[in-house]
């Protein structure tokens, strides 16, 4: 089977740094995951991965280890499931996040993602765009992850199961972290289609190839990029109202309380993630989400007992013992895996968390294996940013990291550049 990378991106598909293996990354509407369907990821796991599946910080699943003659039994493997691949990588609108899991307001939220997921997915006007395209829906502010999205939506009030959305543009991170800005206040959710779509034509009309919106704004300026918004008649249509049954699987935190299970570095086995889907489907009305922190989490229905739930994890071995379990701690595959990655991101953050005083477990962390900054740094407490290998007088190349602090406002604050390990070890020690 031969095919153009373009075409194995737009379905999801990443080749990794082992000549012949690849990624398949799968796209979860706000991270939401049926337990049938987390079954059919752990079988596809199990069948083609070497039986581990990689949580990411944006809400999806990932499979590595595939070859290249088993991409088609996968793709097939997860239509079944009702999954989905298409545009979770390449010049595409990507999977729609969501980190407010576990709000009041969740079940607006996974409404509006499921739409705008089944609208863009495979929409052939939206594919080939010059980079990736990401959509962001939060309840609120709080973790700034509408600042990184090329569209952030964040819920402002809601009215009959409809909702009214600040609308923010043009964020994004990798090597020239920008800060999004706001375009709209309170619009309302009929109108956000049109105008996303919007939003994307004049990002496809007027940018160059491998490069996301933000890079627009730093060429023409705000007022320039709000000014062909404005022209396009359709960002000002409205839709009409979606009418019927909810399309939300997972309740609201007002239903019954949201338990998060945590994985290191988002690494689930295909038996564990096969056990808490038998349990989610027990306890949890049979729905799993993915979350931010890169890990597994349910919302228990209405009258649940939390601690008979927790006992259940327990006695199936999910006990969280380990320290690196206890911190918040975002993790990319870096060069375990990714052909970008400089560090083996893994081995790294253990001995970050070794180095770590008791204080740290209150802070979250993140790391990335390169600029790419896929495990958003930016967002962290304290962020690491393995931004270069340097070669020594061996001929060894060996990483240099960048550190970020969080500030009250925006994006977080490089503080420190350049450090080996031992000398970020050693600025861990103080931090934490």
């Amino acid at each position: 089977m031969t095919t153009h990378g373009t075409e194995y991106r737009l379905d999801g598909i990443y080749r990794q740094r082992q000549e012949g293996y690849f990624m398949q990354r799968v796209k979860l509407p706000a991270g939401a995951i049926s337990a049938l369907q987390a079954r059919a990821v752990a079988e596809i796991a199990e069948q083609f991965g070497r039986g581990l599946v990689h949580l990411t910080v944006r809400g999806s699943m990932e499979i590595h280890w595939i070859g290249e003659g088993n991409l088609p039994d996968v793709k097939k493997a997860l239509g079944r499931a009702g999954l989905t691949s298409r545009g979770a990588c390449g010049g595409a609108v990507r999977g729609v996040t969501c980190n407010s899991q576990g709000t009041a307001g969740f079940p607006v939220l996974e409404n509006l993602a499921r739409r705008l997921h089944r609208h863009f997915t495979g929409n052939p006007r939206f594919e080939r765009l010059p980079k990736k395209f990401k959509i962001g829906i939060e309840a609120d502010r709080g973790g700034k992850r509408h600042l990184i999205q090329d569209v952030g939506l964040v819920l402002v009030r809601t009215d009959q199961g409809q909702g009214w959305y600040d609308v923010w543009i043009a964020g994004g991170l990798g090597r020239e972290p920008r800060e999004g800005f706001l375009l709209a206040e309170g619009v309302a959710e009929t109108r956000l289609i049109p105008l996303i779509e919007t939003i994307l034509r004049v990002y496809a009309a007027h940018t160059p190839p491998g490069k996301r919106l933000k890079h627009l704004v730093r060429e023409i300026g705000r007022d320039e990029l709000l000014r062909r918004i404005e022209a396009d008649p359709s960002a000002h249509e409205e839709l009409p109202p979606v009418t019927g049954l909810p399309e939300s699987l997972v309740p609201g935190s007002r239903d019954g309380e949201t338990i998060e299970v945590p994985f290191f570095a988002g690494e689930i086995q295909s038996d564990d993630l096969r056990t808490l889907a038998d349990i989610a489907d027990t306890r949890a009305g049979g729905m799993l989400m993915v979350t931010g922190a890169q890990n597994m989490a349910v919302t228990l229905p209405a009258g649940s007992n939390p601690e008979e739930f927790r006992n259940e994890l327990t006695r199936a071995g999910f006990t969280a013992d380990r320290r690196e379990e206890k911190v918040t701690f975002r993790i990319c595959p870096g060069s375990h895996e990714c052909i970008m990655g400089l560090t083996p991101t893994r081995d790294a953050a253990r001995k970050v968390v070794d180095a770590m005083g008791p204080a740290a477990e209150s802070l979250s962390w993140a790391l990335s294996g390169c600029q790419n900054s896929c495990s958003q740094p930016q967002l962290a407490d304290i962020g690491i940013v393995s931004s270069r290998l340097v070669a020594g007088d061996d001929g060894q190349r060996t990483p240099r990291f960048d550190i970020y602090r969080s500030r009250k406002e925006g994006l977080g604050e490089k503080t420190a550049e350049g450090l080996d390990m031992d000398a970020l070890l050693a600025e861990v020690r103080q931090l934490g």
